[in-house]
């Protein structure tokens, strides 16, 4: 049965508790708050993820982490263009979720703290600017099994219903 990802979020689907995701936090590690954005981004029965070759490939919503100084809205387009090389309009915030998790290519644990926002993909600029990433698009449905982060699976899963 195809899963319809509206741009219109219902009411109490606008925000959603805090939830945990992924590995258990572990007492004997210090973990550095990382805060960071990330985009849900349909059009036509379709979502615009991106597939990142390392550490590990996988599917991720376009996103990533809000630099120091950084506005959340402006490193949410910034993000996506990077991953993607698309433009954005209309990002409203859907959901949000923590996760613990160990950052390789930083050699730093992190609590990743993870906003969710709905935005409209505007127009293609080029392809993404930050390496081994690729802009992919696909049925929802099938974003919802490819997808790596079990936080990211749930929300559009809320999404759906």
């Amino acid at each position: 049965m195809p899963v319809a990802i509206s741009d219109k979020a219902g009411p109490g689907k606008e925000r959603q508790a805090l939830r945990r995701f992924g590995e258990a936090v572990r007492p004997d590690i210090r973990y550095t708050p990382r805060p960071g954005v990330y985009a849900v981004l349909p059009l036509n029965g379709s979502l615009l993820l991106t597939h990142q070759i390392e550490p590990e490939p996988e599917f991720q919503l376009p996103g990533g982490g809000v630099d120091p100084g950084e506005s959340p809205l402006r490193a949410l387009h910034r993000e996506v263009y990077e991953e993607t090389g698309w433009s954005i309009a209309a990002p409203r915030r859907i959901g949000a979720f923590r996760r613990f998790v160990y950052r390789p290519e930083y050699d730093l644990w992190a609590e990743k703290i993870c906003t969710i926002y709905m935005a409209r993909p505007v127009r293609r600029l080029g392809p993404p600017t930050e390496p081994g990433h690729m802009a992919v698009w696909m049925p929802a449905e099938t974003a919802m099994d490819l997808l790596a982060n079990e936080g990211e699976r749930t929300l559009l899963a809320n999404l759906a219903t």
